[in-house]
């Protein structure tokens, strides 16, 4: 039985209180590790400590050349221990540790592009027709909590904290309670590395009553950033306004996937089955609706449903494995009462359902009314609700239909409509022929209920930072 305790100044440490937490493999549905059980007294404790190495530190003093140096050699670390974290991710989680391995080395490369970021980055300058002249700076924020989801332990861990420390930064961090292995073993690593003590925090515990309640309470916090279920991105955007907190939240997501008929299919076919059930379609941004236009449905959909019943379901400890378990107990128990809906909003199962354990296989959803709960709720799981259409201004209006707006998807070989569409989406990312492909410089966020604020490049900087004016005058005589 392994042991994940709290990183707090530098230490591991169990509990003030002593609890501690099981941590459960969805795939076994056994415990495999305990974990420290936080509560608002730990909170308190890491914000000291992160307060501490931000007000009487190195960390925040150090340069830029220095911190991207250590921070190199973080990454470094993260891809000689890759395999250990990305088997924490799988064993939490039930992720296939293919994708597993991805996530591993997608969240190295977020440290090493952020430590570059900040070091190449410029400031502005402002000259003035007056005699003075105007220019920018960027110094850290302070102490950032940042709040991390399940479904991507360690990667989304890394999205957040690596900007973060890159400028200065100090940070405390809190895993979802169901996936805090890799955060704790992260947090080793970051250490090893020579980030000195206090500068990344790791603290276990739930939300509510708990670890997170605390944190996003707390006066001695200077930025919270946090991805998660929308519901609770309004819980803590009111807990921090009380303090004046800037937040930048990540929320839910009914991504639209649209399908033209003078798509190549067989690519688009592809990227559909990974926009919905990579990740046992526990992914924020999955293409969770998708519309295929009526002259290519049936070819479509006969190559979708063989695409996604092909898919290799099996224990996610084998390399081989695509498709997993759901994470937990609890949200098996949410995702599978959608079935039970189905039929009475006038949908049809096409293929799919739950099966043993904790899986629910690729689920095809069809004939559903764009007012049925499956297409209107984020259902967070391997489930999609496809919809016929005939126009474009249909399908544009259909997909803006919703009160998310995280990202959305468009398949045409016509350039023309392919920028049209992708102007007309109310989302905060379009992919074109393609989904999940990332350049962390672009904007990352959502409008309405998927979030409030963008991270990633400039954008990171501007949350992650103070930006200050300094005025000078410059041609003062001489007495």
């Amino acid at each position: 039985m392994e042991l994940f305790q709290h990183v707090i100044g530098g230490s591991e440490v169990p509990s003030i209180d002593g609890q501690t937490m099981p941590d459960i493999d969805p795939y076994t549905q056994e415990q495999w590790a305990d974990v420290a059980l936080g509560g608002p007294a730990d909170a308190d404790k890491a914000v000291a400590a992160a307060r501490d190495a931000f007000d009487n530190g190195l960390w925040p003093r150090m340069g830029f050349d220095k911190r991207h140096k250590i921070l190199h050699a973080f990454a470094d670390l993260m891809d000689e221990h890759a395999h250990e974290l990305a088997m924490a991710d799988t064993r939490d989680m039930g992720k296939p540790i293919t994708q597993a391995l991805h996530d591993a080395a997608r969240s190295s490369w977020n440290v090493r592009f952020f430590a570059d970021h900040a070091l190449m980055s410029m400031a502005d300058t402002y000259p003035m027709d007056s005699g003075h002249h105007a220019y920018s700076t960027y110094g850290p924020a302070g102490v950032v909590v940042a709040i991390s989801p399940w479904n991507f332990p360690l990667m989304m861990s890394s999205w957040k904290v690596a900007p973060a420390l890159a400028w200065g930064n100090t940070v405390v961090l809190k895993p979802a309670e169901d996936t805090p292995a890799s955060a704790t073993i992260w947090a080793r690593l970051a250490l090893e590395a020579g980030i000195p003590p206090g500068v990344l925090n790791v603290v276990h515990g739930f939300g509510p009553d708990s670890v997170g309640e605390a944190l996003t309470h707390h006066p001695d916090v200077d930025r919270i950033t946090f991805t998660g279920e929308s519901g609770t991105g309004k819980i803590i955007s009111a807990a921090a306004a009380a303090n004046l907190i800037p937040v930048s939240l990540e929320l839910g997501g009914k991504g639209a996937n649209i399908v033209f008929d003078d798509a190549d299919i067989d690519n688009a076919v592809n990227w559909a089955v990974q926009a919905i059930f990579r990740n046992a379609g526990q992914v924020c941004l999955a293409g969770s609706r998708l519309f295929v236009q009526n002259r290519i449905y049936d070819e479509f959909m006969s190559r979708y449903k063989t695409a996604a019943e092909n898919m290799l379901v099996g224990d996610p400890k084998d390399p081989k494995t695509e498709f997993g378990p759901l994470a937990s107990a609890e949200h098996h128990k949410k995702v599978t009462s959608y079935f039970s809906t189905v039929k009475e909003d006038g949908g049809r199962i096409l293929t799919g359902g739950p099966t043993e354990g904790l899986y629910v296989s690729p689920t095809i959803i069809v004939d559903a009314p764009a007012s049925a709960r499956v297409c209107r709720e984020e259902i967070f799981g391997p489930v999609v609700a496809v919809q016929r259409f005939d126009s474009e201004s249909e399908v544009v209006r259909e997909a803006n239909s919703t009160p998310y707006g995280l990202n959305a998807m468009v398949f045409t070989e016509n350039l023309s409509r392919a920028h049209r569409v992708a102007e007309n989406l109310k989302a905060g990312t379009v992919w074109v022929n393609c989904f999940f492909i990332r350049d962390l410089r672009a904007p990352f966020g959502g409008v309405g209920d998927s979030g409030v604020g963008r991270e990633g490049g400039n954008f990171s900087r501007e949350f992650f930072t103070e930006p200050k004016a300094v005025v000078m005058q410059i041609n003062r005589k001489e007495d």
